[in-house]
């Protein structure tokens, strides 16, 4: 039996246990990503948590609506021994009413005529080969910047604060993107120090010769799964390659060890063509829409 549970209804031992068995790797169900970047998300839990599906739920101007948040890829259905998209048809079906607006992205196509599906693509690299085989299906655009890359002298480091590279962010790209607003920033922030702390992630970057920041990036690191989840470029970094060499060291250093690398996915492209030079795969995910919002508000959505 389905049942919708308040934020402060949820056992989230119970609720993490579930994701955990479910065998999906990715951090986005874990209650504590959750609370973080989604606080108060509510739930709908079948049984006593056999199959859980996270709720994003929000209010405004007093309308209760679903979306997924910023920084937060896809959700969808979490089961370890049911169909997950025969799952994600029946957790829809039990959505409550209340929702007026959902604009949710799930790893399931749960295929209704209820709701508006399309496709989007995320890009995995599992590294269970040895270096030599993974780097052989690089793409020759991909090999070459890493050559130009390995000439340039790159020195990481760690000792990068999660409010130092978001500025970094902002200053550079964050400016031109609509829809982010501070609050996201302070959620994505508090994401990173919990990951630190908690041995869950890394931010690791690249300083010009003055010290200045010119690359970073945040990783969240599970075991066997890395999500390379924010990824800050500035021009000197592209000129110098450094994504490029950064994604190839990472790469030479898990070789063999089976772990995954999750590049959390672009529609843009470029970024898209450069996840992909990695002989990455493709793996899709879904947005899933149902505006049922009254007229004149559906308008404005």
């Amino acid at each position: 039996m389905i049942n919708y549970l308040k934020n402060t209804e949820i056992d989230k031992n119970q609720w993490d246990t579930c994701i955990r068995n479910s065998g999906v790797m990715k951090p986005y169900g874990y209650s504590w990503y959750l609370d973080i970047m989604a606080p108060g998300w509510e739930a709908l839990v079948d049984d006593e948590y056999d199959s859980v599906f996270p709720v994003p739920g929000f209010r405004k101007y007093g309308i209760k609506y679903v979306t997924t948040p910023i920084f937060l890829q896809q959700l969808g259905v979490y089961s370890p021994d049911k169909s997950e998209e025969r799952k994600a048809k029946e957790f829809f079906f039990y959505m409550p009413d209340f929702y007026r607006f959902i604009d949710l992205c799930i790893g399931q196509n749960i295929h209704t005529e209820e709701y508006r599906t399309t496709e989007r693509t995320n890009f995995i690299l599992s590294l269970s080969g040895p270096y030599e085989e993974i780097f052989s299906s690089f793409s020759d655009h991909c090999k070459r910047n890493i050559q130009k890359a390995e000439n340039e002298g790159i020195s990481y480091s760690t000792d990068i604060t999660p409010r130092e590279l978001i500025d970094l962010f902002i200053a550079n790209r964050g400016r031109e993107i609509r829809g982010i607003r501070e609050r996201d920033y302070n959620r994505l922030e508090a994401l990173m120090n919990h990951c630190r702390i908690n041995r869950k992630g890394r931010i690791i970057g690249v300083r010009s010769a003055g010290g200045s920041l010119v690359f970073g990036i945040f990783m969240i690191e599970l075991p066997g799964f890395k999500t390379l989840l924010f990824v800050v470029n500035t021009e000197e970094s592209r000129n110098r390659r450094i994504n490029y060499h950064f994604v190839n060291e990472l790469i030479r250093e898990n070789a063999g060890s089976g772990t995954i690398i999750d590049f959390a996915g672009s529609s843009i492209p470029s970024i898209a063509s450069f996840m992909e030079s990695f002989g990455s795969s493709r793996e899709p995910f879904y947005r899933v829409y149902r505006n049922s919002l009254p007229w004149p508000l559906r308008m404005f959505k």
